[in-house]
C-alpha cells in the first residue's frame, strides 16, 4: 500500500561537467552528462517537491551561464508533463541552498517550505566575509538566500534543526551538517507510513551525485563496494561519508533506494519519459490508484 507517488524530474542539464564534480577524486576520467532536476511528491493529499530549481534570471542566470546550463524550462512546463501546476504545491523540502536548489521560490506561491536553520544562518555569515573568501559561497545566490528570509516574513519557512519526523505524514527529514553544504539534508519517504518498511525512498539531494558516490568501484581498497562521496564538500568529504550510511541504513542497504537527483542513469533504471522539450520524467514509484506519468 504505497501512500506516495514520487517522480524526478529534469528541467535543464549540463551537457559535460567534469566527473570530479560528482566524484571526489576522478580527476582523469572525463566528463559526464548532469541533469539539473527537481522532485515531485504527491499523495496523502499533499503535493510536495523536494527542491525548486532556478530562475534563470538575474544572478541566477549568471550562475547557470557559468556553469553551462542548457534547455531551461520553468516549473509550470515542466510540472504539466505530470498533470500539475506550481500553485497546486503546498509543501518544498530545500535540500540546500545552492541555486539550482533553492532560486526558485517565488513560482510557488501557495507552498510552505522546509530548510535547515544552519543553512541559512551560516551563509549569511559567509555573505558578511571578505570577497577574497567568496569560495564559501560557491553556487550560492545571496538573493536567494534574502528570498529565504522573506519566507520566514511572511511566515512560509520552517527552520529545521536537525531532524524533524513526519514533517508530512510518513515523510522524515534528515541533516547532514557541514557536508556538501553546511546545512544539507536529505528527505525520506517512508511509502507505507512504517517506522521500519521496505518500501522507504531515500531522496539524497546533492548528498549523492550518482550512483557510484553509493556504489563505489572499491578502487582504493580491497572491497566490493566503496562510499566515494561527491568532489563539492563546504565541509567536509567525511561527513559525506557518514551520511551516506545513514541513508543507506534507511533503505535496508538497497542502493536503488537512495536517489541521486542529478544521475543521468536513473532513466536506464526507472521507467521514464523524453518529453518534446527533450527533458526526462522518471517515475520512481506510484501511489496506490495513481496512473503511470511515463
Amino acid at each position: 500500500m504505497a501512500d506516495y507517488s514520487i517522480w524526478v524530474l529534469e528541467y535543464s542539464y549540463v551537457k559535460d561537467y567534469h566527473k570530479s564534480g560528482v566524484l571526489y577524486g576522478a580527476h582523469n576520467q572525463g566528463y559526464v552528462k548532469l541533469p539539473y532536476c527537481y522532485v515531485l511528491i504527491k499523495g496523502n493529499g499533499h503535493t510536495a517537491m523536494v527542491d525548486v530549481g532556478y530562475n534563470d534570471k538575474d544572478y541566477g542566470k549568471h550562475l547557470a551561464d557559468k556553469f553551462g546550463v542548457e534547455n531551461w524550462h520553468s516549473p509550470k512546463d515542466v510540472l504539466a508533463g505530470v498533470g500539475v501546476r506550481p500553485e497546486d504545491v503546498d509543501t518544498v523540502f530545500v535540500t540546500h541552498s545552492h541555486f539550482d536548489h533553492f532560486g526558485n521560490v517565488e513560482a510557488f506561491p501557495n507552498a510552505h517550505f522546509y530548510i535547515q536553520e544552519r543553512e541559512i544562518s551560516k551563509n549569511v555569515w559567509a555573505m558578511a566575509l571578505p570577497d577574497r573568501m567568496r569560495w564559501m559561497m560557491t553556487a550560492v545566490d545571496p538573493g536567494d538566500i534574502l528570498r529565504g528570509v522573506g519566507l520566514a516574513q511572511q511566515k512560509r519557512l520552517t527552520m529545521v534543526d536537525g531532524s524533524l519526523e513526519d514533517a508530512l505524514p510518513g515523510i522524515d527529514l534528515h541533516a547532514a551538517v557541514d557536508s556538501h553544504t553546511y546545512g544539507s539534508m536529505w528527505v525520506t519517504v517512508r511509502n507505507d507510513g512504517k517506522k521500519q518498511s521496505d518500501d522507504t525512498w531515500v531522496l539524497a539531494g546533492d548528498l549523492v551525485y550518482v550512483f557510484e558516490n553509493v556504489e563505489g568501484s572499491g578502487w582504493a581498497v580491497d572491497v566490493d563496494t566503496l562510499y566515494v562521496p561527491v568532489g563539492l564538500a563546504a565541509g567536509s568529504q567525511t561527513n559525506l561519508v557518514l551520511a551516506t550510511e545513514e541513508m543507506m541504513k534507511q533503505t535496508g542497504y538497497e542502493a536503488r533506494r537512495v536517489i541521486p537527483i542529478h544521475e543521468e542513469r536513473l532513466k536506464d533504471t526507472f521507467p521514464c519519459r523524453i518529453t518534446e522539450d527533450g527533458l526526462r520524467i522518471s517515475e520512481i514509484c506510484l501511489a496506490d490508484g495513481e496512473s503511470s506519468k511515463v
